[in-house]
């Protein structure tokens, strides 16, 4: 698969996480990991750039018998990215999905 096309899903992953509750960074890479071939080299780059463009602050916690995490919290203008990308991804699967149907149909059709 493209390497810029998984960053891109993968981003929108991490936004729907985070979206959902504040997380530390190594949670969301467990989270994502158990579903996907990702490593903490895909993930921490796109929560700092996410945090750079004001998608996510961040606070420090201590849970019980941890030491102190960073946190990521969606902020309002990342949760209208978050809008605006699901409604790209869903946009693009119905036509990749017209697409290959297309594609089917008209190799059945030759049959």
């Amino acid at each position: 698969m493209n390497t810029q096309f998984k960053k891109g899903i993968i981003e929108l992953c991490v936004l729907s996480l985070i979206s959902k509750k504040d997380m530390y960074g190594y949670e969301v890479v467990k989270e994502i990991e158990a579903d996907m071939d990702v490593t903490e080299n895909t993930i921490y780059p796109i929560l700092r750039r996410l945090t750079k463009e004001g998608n996510f602050s961040t606070y420090t916690k201590v849970c019980e018998g941890s030491k102190e995490r960073k946190y990521y919290k969606i902020t309002e203008e990342g949760k209208i990215h978050y809008e605006n990308m699901v409604k790209g991804w869903s946009d693009f699967v119905v036509s990749v999905n017209k697409v290959l149907s297309y594609e089917y149909k008209d190799s059945k059709e030759g049959e």
